[in-house]
Order: C-alpha cells, then sequence, then structure tokens
C-alpha cells in the first residue's frame, strides 16, 4: 500500500535533504598551532572558525588543533604540504626548510620595531618567497601575525653581557638562522621542539630558552626559569599558510571571507599580544624571577657582524638591504 507525500511534506523532505546535502560537501579544515591553549594566538583560531561556520552557513569547517596535538612543527608543516593536515601557524623559519629565504623574517636585530616587521610581511618583499612556496610545496601564506618580541631566560646563572652566554646550553627551534645566533654568542645551541622544552627546563637538560613574554608565561616557563634577560632579540612574526588544493576548492567568497577574518582576528591578536608585553616583565618580577636588563650591544655585535655574511648565498643577494628598508 502507498502513502500519499503531502506537499508539505515534500517540502520538509527536500529541506532536510539540501541540509544534509550541504553538511556532506562541507569543506573540513584541519587547523594545527604549537602554542598552548592560553595563547593569543588560539583565540585567533577559534574566532576565524566561528566566522567562517556561521558566514558560510557551515559550508567551511575550520576545526582547530592547538598545544601541539598533530605533531612537531616540521611534521604539521609537511602534513599540510601533503594535504594531510589544511592549515597550520607558524614561525617563517619553519616554512625556511622549503624556502630558505623565509629564515630572513627572524633574523635577529633585524626589525626596527613592530610597525616595520608588519610593514615587511605585507610588502612586495614576500612575493617572490610566497609564489615559492605555492610552486614548489603546495601552500599558501594568507596572513601574518605578531607573535611578539623574543627576550631569554636562564634557569642557573645571571646574564648581563655576551660573554656570559659562552657554554650556555641555550634551547633553540629547529631552525638554522636560531642556531647561528646561539653560535654567534658562543652559547651551545640545543634544537628542541617547544612541546618538550618545559620538562628539558625543568631538569636542566637545557640551561635556557628564548621566546616572546606571552609564550613565556602561557608555556610556564617562567615556574622553571630564574632570569629574565631583556635582550629583545628577534621581533618576530608567524604565518598562517593553507594548503593550496584546499585553497583552490573554496570559491572566491570563502577565500576573501578567509582572508578578512584572519586580517581582522589578527589585529586583536597583534594588541593582545603588545599589551601582554607590556605588564610581563613585571608580573614575572613578582613572581620571583629576576629582571635583567642587559648590554644589548654585546649580543647585537656579534650578530649584526656574522648574520648577513652567513646567509647570502641562502637568502638571494641584496635582501638583507631589501628587508630592512620596507
Amino acid at each position: 500500500m502507498s502513502i500519499p507525500v503531502t506537499r508539505r511534506g515534500a517540502l520538509v523532505a527536500a529541506s532536510v535533504f539540501a541540509i544534509t546535502g550541504r553538511a556532506r560537501a562541507a569543506t573540513v579544515i584541519r587547523w594545527s598551532d604549537a602554542m598552548a591553549v592560553s595563547h593569543p594566538e588560539v583565540s585567533l583560531m577559534y574566532k576565524v572558525a566561528s566566522d567562517m561556520k556561521e558566514q558560510t552557513g557551515g559550508a567551511v569547517d575550520i576545526q582547530v588543533f592547538p598545544g601541539g596535538q598533530l605533531g612537531s612543527t616540521a611534521d604539521t608543516v609537511a602534513a599540510v604540504s601533503l594535504g594531510a593536515t589544511q592549515m597550520v601557524s607558524e614561525s617563517p623559519g619553519a616554512f625556511s626548510q622549503f624556502v630558505v629565504p623565509f629564515s630572513i623574517l627572524e633574523a635577529p636585530y633585524l626589525w626596527r620595531d613592530v610597525a616595520h616587521m608588519r610593514r615587511a610581511m605585507a610588502a612586495p618583499l614576500m612575493d617572490g618567497m610566497i609564489n615559492q612556496l605555492i610552486r614548489e610545496r603546495d601552500m599558501r601564506m594568507i596572513g601574518s601575525t605578531y607573535y611578539g618580541t623574543r627576550q631569554l631566560t636562564s634557569g642557573s646563572r645571571p646574564v648581563h653581557t655576551v660573554d656570559d652566554m659562552k657554554g650556555f646550553k641555550l634551547r633553540v627551534p629547529e631552525v638554522d638562522i636560531y642556531r647561528a645566533m646561539a653560535e654567534a654568542w658562543g652559547a651551545r645551541p640545543t634544537p628542541l621542539n617547544i612541546g618538550e622544552l618545559y620538562l628539558a627546563l625543568s631538569q636542566g637538560a637545557v640551561d635556557g630558552e628564548e621566546n616572546p613574554l606571552p609564550t613565556i608565561q602561557a608555556s610556564k616557563f617562567n615556574e622553571v626559569q630564574k632570569y629574565l634577560v631583556l635582550t629583545a632579540h628577534i621581533i618576530s612574526p608567524r604565518m598562517i599558510v593553507i594548503n593550496e588544493t584546499t585553497w583552490k576548492s573554496l570559491d572566491a567568497k570563502q577565500q576573501e571571507l578567509l582572508r578578512a577574518s584572519i586580517a581582522t582576528h589578527a589585529t586583536e591578536q597583534n594588541d593582545a599580544i603588545v599589551n601582554q608585553e607590556k605588564g610581563l616583565a613585571d608580573t614575572f618580577a613578582k613572581g620571583g624571577m629576576t629582571v635583567i636588563e642587559p648590554d644589548i650591544e654585546s649580543f647585537r655585535k656579534p650578530v649584526i657582524d656574522a648574520m648577513p655574511r652567513l646567509f647570502e648565498a641562502k637568502w638571494g643577494k641584496g635582501l638583507w638591504e631589501k628587508a630592512i628598508s620596507a
């Protein structure tokens, strides 16, 4: 016996089919980041995910994975290149394994201030690097943020000049420019993933580390370090990168929405980082750290003397000068 279908029932059924059809067709984007959940960058990620869900009616579903849940820096960047993960926020140095000139964006004592760094990240200086990343590794930069001004911490000894760094086991990211910086200071560079760093500091496996103050707070490194040394050696950006095939799967409106959402919330995040940095040295001092204002020129000079010469062949002739004048 057949059951008659009313016009209302047919419309309801059609609506359900349309909704479920859209859900099945949603573009799922997994976005990885090494930062702790409490870091402002992770807040940016969740806000962008919410914007995209709302503004695309669920057609673009961004899933956020902070705290290195999807693997180490090298692993997650490689995964985005392969399309196994679709987005990642990471330092330019993490992409320099594919496009070497990206490492200049984290060169010590290159940027005069945050505004200089932000201008450079939006300047034609970036075009060749971004196009090479697309062409050779199927990844595209679609935004950037201010990560912070990197400072030095020490667990066992005060550091007032670069001479105090001789033999110092300094944890650095797994990037050649950081190793070169540590060596120029006379330190012993110890590459280590940030997810393993708290334990290494607490056990004395490394003498110290260097990071922006909000990262030091979010990762609780101040709990296992005695000295905060205000070297201000790198004004550090981070890149927001998407797999190129995933990017092309979005229509033009979705691409525009994603870029716009990242830009809006990046501004909010950058302001949050700057505001946090203003008071964190005092916060750490009140918590028991000894804050040292070192002889910055003693740290700056050996790096500036060595860095352009060491990396010019990799970066390309004249790139240092272009970055300075951006």
